[in-house]
């Protein structure tokens, strides 16, 4: 499988639960609105219920009012009259507590108004029908509440209360319709996206699916490429340390090879030297011969400088500045082959895995440059530091090559800080040396790690070989390294190296 169909298959994948996870919030989201508003349907819808029978509640108590004074005119029963009290007694509570659960819609709240007044003129009547009794007129109060039955308060209270039936009927007519479409809508959507939700899981299961297809079509490949892989690796690995030994081989002859003809220029160049005394003797006893100028008596074995003129002097001093360049150039080229030699001798060692006390390695290595230490005016900080198991060997020549450049390139006029740092973590040792030297720019933290590179001003003696051979032991030795410095501000370079390193096939790598 492609990349690109990986990343593909992959960014699908995402896409798929960011949509399963807005319909979830989505139906969510609209269950719970629509149960919110479903649930305050219901309550108005209930809210209508209680307000007709309140209405029924207080024509009830009206009527019971009635029959139990017209059983007390009738009778004179206290029973009665007692039922009448308690009657008359809720009347105008349940006229209150109608007021307050219709005055939420004005048309009912102005009913409950026009109600009060033939209520309240009606339980007058009531009130007048049982004065009769108590002046033993009891035909009176009967004939008194047989015309009060079809006066205009009881007419009022009739038209009133109908009204406000018919709105309560036409509300609940609307409140139910609305519960129910907010049901249905609620259901709609619980269906819908579960339908959505169960398409979203079939999906997920098809590409699962697919997936798992396709990793085990790929385990089942890096089975096959691992079959010979092995083969692949130690074939080419063989092929790497025979290039490397080769390269070596050649690195050495050639080196060897230069120092031949190398030999031979610095012997020419220094019969050369030999033969200027007797060029410039002769080119002056010429001169003096085409002047005839007296010799001057020279005592036996003493050579002094010809008596030259000005352009013969230019000439022999072009000479001489020209066999310094040569001779320069050649104690250069020398060093660079000895290095070269040196190189490809370290590189046929065979490092060896011992136990190191690394801080009993460092401090030697600092006696041994106290004396330069003391000339620059700097102090060797070694705190303490981990224990290794490493090639003793490389290391010297790793700290040793560190602390050395540390103290070659101080700050010329500051006291110098040099320190030795050591940690360990998930199994490997961090060293760090700092020193508050001049410091190397950013852009040169790669360079000065490349064979015969060099980086800021070059006052110092050296060929530009002992950070990459650094560098190229670290990594022998199973680590790496690395800088951090800015210009004026010193450097710290970290060496990371295994606590317990094993030498193996790395081992005669270069």
């Amino acid at each position: 499988m492609t990349l690109d169909a990986t990343r593909q298959r992959a960014i699908g994948q995402i896409l798929l639960l960011a949509a399963g996870f807005l319909v979830l919030v989505a139906i969510s989201t609209s269950s719970v609105i629509l149960v919110n508003q479903a649930r305050q349907d219901s309550l108005w819808v209930v809210h209508t219920v209680e307000v007709e029978n309140q209405i029924n509640a207080l024509l009830l108590q009206i009527r019971r009012a009635e029959s139990a004074a017209r059983g007390y005119l009738l009778t004179t029963d206290p029973r009665f009259l007692a039922e009448h009290q308690t009657a008359v007694a809720t009347v105008l509570p349940d006229l209150d507590k109608l007021a307050r659960l219709t005055r939420d819609n004005p048309v009912q709240a102005e009913n409950s108004k026009l109600l009060r007044p033939p209520v309240q003129a009606r339980l007058a009547e009531f009130a007048q029908a049982i004065d009769f009794v108590t002046r033993n007129d009891i035909a009176g109060g009967i004939a008194m509440l047989r015309q009060s039955g079809s006066n205009d308060s009881v007419q009022r209270l009739d038209d009133v209360a109908g009204a406000m039936r018919a709105e309560e009927d036409r509300l609940f007519a609307l409140r139910t319709a609305t519960a129910d479409r907010t049901q249905r809508l609620a259901s709609i959507v619980t269906v819908t996206g579960s339908g959505l939700v169960v398409a979203l899981a079939g999906i997920s299961i098809f590409l699962v699916r697919r997936s798992a297809r396709a990793r085990d079509e790929a385990e089942a490949q890096l089975r096959d490429n691992n079959l010979n892989l092995e083969a692949t690796v130690d074939e080419r690995t063989s092929d790497l340390r025979e290039a490397n030994n080769e390269i070596q081989r050649f690195a050495y002859i050639v080196s060897h090879d230069l120092r031949s003809p190398l030999v031979n220029i610095m012997g020419f160049t220094s019969e050369l030297e030999e033969l200027r005394a007797d060029i410039f003797k002769r080119i002056a006893a010429l001169v003096r011969a085409a002047a005839s100028a007296p010799l001057v008596p020279v005592a036996a074995g003493e050579e002094v400088e010809p008596a030259l003129d000005d352009q013969d002097k230019q000439l022999s001093q072009d000479y001489s500045e020209a066999l310094g360049f040569i001779k320069s150039s050649i104690a250069k080229m020398d060093r660079l082959i000895t290095a070269i030699l040196n190189l490809t001798r370290e590189g046929r060692r065979e490092f060896e895995p011992v136990l190191i006390d690394t801080r009993e390695l460092i401090e030697a290595i600092v006696t041994t440059v106290a004396h330069q230490a003391s000339e620059a005016n700097a102090q060797i900080r070694v705190a303490p530091l981990p224990d290794i198991v490493s090639d003793r060997l490389a290391l010297e020549q790793i700290f040793s090559n560190l602390i050395d450049n540390a103290l070659k390139y101080l700050k010329p006029g500051v006291a110098g800080d040099i320190s030795v740092r050591g940690r360990t973590k998930l199994g490997f040792a961090i060293f760090e040396i700092t020193d508050n030297g001049r410091g190397i720019d950013p852009k040169d933290h790669q360079r000065i790690f490349d064979l015969f590179r060099r980086a800021g001003a070059q006052d110092k003696p050296g060929q530009g070989i002992g950070l990459a051979h650094v560098r190229a032991l670290v990594r022998r030795l199973g680590g790496t390294m690395s800088v951090s410095s800015e210009l004026h501000s010193g450097s710290t370079f970290t060496v990371t190296l295994p606590i317990n390193w094993k030498a193996g096939s790395r081992n005669r790598d270069t």
